[in-house]
Order: structure tokens, then C-alpha cells, then sequence
């Protein structure tokens, strides 16, 4: 059910609902599959990261593209949500990480947010590197700054941090606080150049995929990712995957020489 349903940003939305057994079963980095719709016009389910978790709460970040997401926007506190999860397979702590880095480009901060709360109530340090293209779409930032040591930004236009890619933030401060980890979501390209400069720097890094799912649950195939260990299936051996076994798509390796 919708306990709250509201815009947080330009163009994007965050609904609370109440799913018990979710909520007290998801863990950092899993996702839930809503029925968009009613009727049959939206046969397929629609994956959305968790991004909190809190008593019997949920919260999913979505950003409005389409028919399906304008419908979930208009939901009001009380309609009924037909929610499958927790799906997916989440993030991962290493033993003994002290520090940890955190880069979102746009809304890739959902499935990071509820994993800076957990690290932080673990003990690790959270240093975050947030992109947007303005000011206007940068999002989860209450959250980041609540939980963060340093909350770094980027945005295209400068509105807000630096003006460029929140990539140019991470060769730097990989250097400066030497974390354990870096977590990474956000387009593509971006993540490839947060992988290179983690492998650069040896630090191990883990990075979320998105895809276009059906199923949910590993059985249609239709999310597959090329890894250097064979074909993975987004929805059930990820959405999170770590970053030296993707197999990043030509263009934007090729990209990252330009």
C-alpha cells in the first residue's frame, strides 16, 4: 500500500509503502518488482532499487520517462501496490573496511542510499561523490549529508559543486581517503570510469546494473550481463556486480580514451 508519494526533484518521484516482509528482509543494494497498472495494458513488472528500508516501509526513488512511471507518480496514500521482492543479489562489506566511497550519478543514488545508512551504522566511514546535470536533479542529498563525512558534487552546468562529470571527483578522492571500497551507480560510462580508476588505484569496487527485466527472478534470460566469468543475469546474480568482472561495452572504453 502507498503510505506517501511525492516529487523530490525535477522530474523525479519517491513513494513509501508498506511491505512488512520486504522491509524487514531487503538488504542494501536488492530491489523490489512492482505491477505498474492495473488492467493488462503494463503486462511485465517494473524493477525498482530499494531505497530505504524502516519498520514496515519501503522507499523506491523513480524517475518519470513514461506511461508506466506517470502512473506510479499519480498514486495517492492508500491505493493498493502489488510489490514481489526482495529480489537480486546486493552489496557487499568487506571484512575490516574502515572507509568506504560512494559515487551516484543522477538517480543512481536509490540503491545507495539505504547502503550509506548501513555502513554507517557499522562503523565505516562515508565519503560520497554525487553527480547530476543540475542542482535541480541531484537527489537523496538530505541523506547523504546526514550520513557522510564529505558529500562531493558535480553537476554539468555548475549550479552546483564543480561544474563537469562527478568522474573528475574520483581519481582525487580515491587518493585522499585511501577507502576500502568504492560503490558505484549512475549511467554507464560513468561507471566504467569509476572501475578504472579504482582498478587503477587497486581498490576493489562494486557497481550496480540496470537492465531491462521481465521475469525478476533468472528465469527468462532477458537481463543478461557479459562478465569475464560467463553471461550473469542482472535480477538474480546482480543488479550489483564487481566492477573488474563486468565487461564494459566497447564504445565506452573507447570513450574513456578520448
Amino acid at each position: 500500500m502507498v503510505e506517501a508519494n511525492e516529487r523530490v526533484a525535477t522530474g523525479v518521484g519517491l513513494a513509501a509503502l508498506r511491505a512488512p516482509r520486504i522491509a524487514q528482509s531487503v538488504l542494501p543494494g536488492q530491489f523490489v518488482h512492482l505491477r505498474i497498472a492495473e488492467g493488462t495494458a503494463f503486462i511485465l513488472r517494473r524493477p525498482f532499487s530499494v531505497h530505504r528500508a524502516h519498520g514496515e516501509t519501503i522507499e523506491v526513488l523513480y524517475q518519470v520517462v513514461g506511461t508506466g512511471t506517470r502512473w506510479l507518480s499519480s498514486r495517492e496514500p492508500g491505493d493498493a501496490m502489488d510489490a514481489i521482492g526482495p529480489l537480486g543479489t546486493g552489496w557487499s562489506v568487506p571484512d575490516g573496511a574502515a572507509h568506504a566511497l560512494l559515487v551516484a550519478g543522477g538517480l543512481g543514488a536509490a540503491p545507495l542510499g539505504m547502503l550509506a545508512e548501513d555502513l554507517a551504522a557499522r562503523g565505516v566511514a562515508v565519503t560520497v561523490a554525487q553527480g547530476a546535470p543540475t542542482a535541480e536533479r541531484l537527489v537523496a542529498r538530505d541523506l547523504f549529508e546526514r550520513v557522510a563525512r564529505t558529500v562531493a558534487t558535480a553537476t554539468d552546468d555548475g549550479s552546483a559543486g564543480v561544474r563537469g562529470f562527478v568522474t573528475a571527483l574520483v581519481p582525487g578522492l580515491i587518493e585522499e581517503i585511501r577507502p576500502d571500497v568504492v560503490y558505484a551507480c549512475g549511467p554507464e560510462p560513468m561507471m566504467c570510469a569509476v572501475a578504472a580508476a579504482a582498478r587503477d588505484a587497486g581498490v576493489a569496487c562494486q557497481v550496480s546494473l540496470e537492465r531491462l527485466m521481465a521475469c525478476g527472478v533468472g528465469a527468462c534470460l532477458s537481463c543478461t550481463v557479459t562478465t569475464r566469468s560467463g553471461l550473469k543475469r542482472a535480477c538474480a546474480d546482480g543488479p550489483v556486480f564487481d566492477a573488474a568482472d563486468v565487461v564494459w561495452a566497447q564504445d565506452e572504453v573507447e570513450g574513456l580514451k578520448r
